[in-house]
């Protein structure tokens, strides 16, 4: 039988917990505006890399981007899409600018993240 000084750490516990995570929505809602522009800055890096087009300041660009989506989504517990950005960055690592033959799975990371990123209520 639980003591009353466990049940109400427990209860302190629970209720410590619900503010971390109604805290963590609203950072997610301050956030989510700019957390979607860096998902779209890497779907076009895909459709230029597939059109041959990709610039310097693109590749620079998409590198960060994936990088602080990675730290960003695996803050808010989205493991799935902190690899996939991951994934997204290794290919601009480096300087080097990936070929058009990396276009596809580009193309599919950034939709998997915008599937990810939209079904976080």
């Amino acid at each position: 039988m639980e003591s009353t000084a466990q049940s109400e750490n427990v209860a302190s516990d629970r209720a410590k917990a619900s503010d971390f995570a109604a805290a963590l929505d609203l950072l997610w809602r301050r956030f989510l505006p700019e957390i979607r522009q860096r998902v779209e800055l890497l779907a076009a890096a895909a459709a230029d890399c597939a059109a041959n087009q990709l610039s310097t300041a693109q590749c620079e660009a998409a590198h960060a981007a994936a990088h602080k989506l990675a730290g960003t989504l695996g803050t808010f517990n989205l493991a799935a899409g902190t690899e996939l950005a991951r994934e997204f960055e290794l290919q601009f690592a480096g300087g080097d600018t990936p070929d058009a033959r990396s276009a596809g799975r580009l193309a599919s990371i950034a939709a998997e993240l915008r599937a990810i990123v939209d079904s976080r209520k």
